[in-house]
């Protein structure tokens, strides 16, 4: 647990860096509006913190479910006191490309790259039941700037919230259910 403790603690000082580099060097971005520290209040506590991924499914109409990326899919999702976040997303088995070289990969190997995998970055505030979630940018790029509520449920340590319009399975009409459980330190 003191690998995670380092982890959060690496990615909360390199998100405030880069916030103050971007916003010393004049390269800051107005991907959203001004964040306030009211803003900032609205953040459930209870989100606060490091989580690791336990499912990541897409329900169909019918009540079947998709394992999106496989069985036991692996992520991680880092929300800071002020909201703003990281998360990532992983297939727990994915094959290596057969040359070494990311800028080499075959089409098969570049689609099985980008469907076993999902990350983005941004910022999360809400209240007890509803968050708000604003990505600035996803490994997905349809979701960059993308904005949205969801209903969410906290049960001892896991979170459960739906995406009502998931990256694949949206036009037969599926939703996602994603589950996280909380890391402690």
């Amino acid at each position: 647990m003191k690998n995670v403790s380092s982890i959060v603690l690496v990615a909360c000082l390199v998100l405030g860096a880069n916030n103050a580099f971007a916003q010393d060097s004049g390269m800051a971005k107005d991907t959203k509006p001004s964040a306030s520290t009211n803003d900032h209040a609205m953040v459930p506590k209870e989100l606060i913190g490091a989580w690791t991924l336990v499912r990541c499914d897409n329900v169909y109409p019918d009540g079947h479910r998709v394992e999106l990326y496989g069985p036991n899919p692996e992520g991680m999702w880092l929300i800071d006191a002020q909201g703003d976040y990281m998360m990532q997303i992983v297939r727990a088995k994915r094959m290596p490309f057969a040359v070494n070289d990311k800028s080499k990969g075959t089409p098969d190997e570049y689609r099985a790259a980008s469907m076993d995998s999902n990350a983005h970055y941004g910022h999360i505030s809400g209240d007890a039941s509803v968050m708000h979630s604003q990505i600035v940018h996803a490994s997905f790029p349809n979701w960059d700037g993308k904005s949205g509520d969801s209903g969410y449920t906290i049960n001892g340590d896991e979170l459960t919230y739906r995406v009502a319009k998931p990256s694949s399975g949206a036009a037969e009409g599926a939703h996602g259910e994603v589950v996280w459980r909380r890391v402690h330190s």
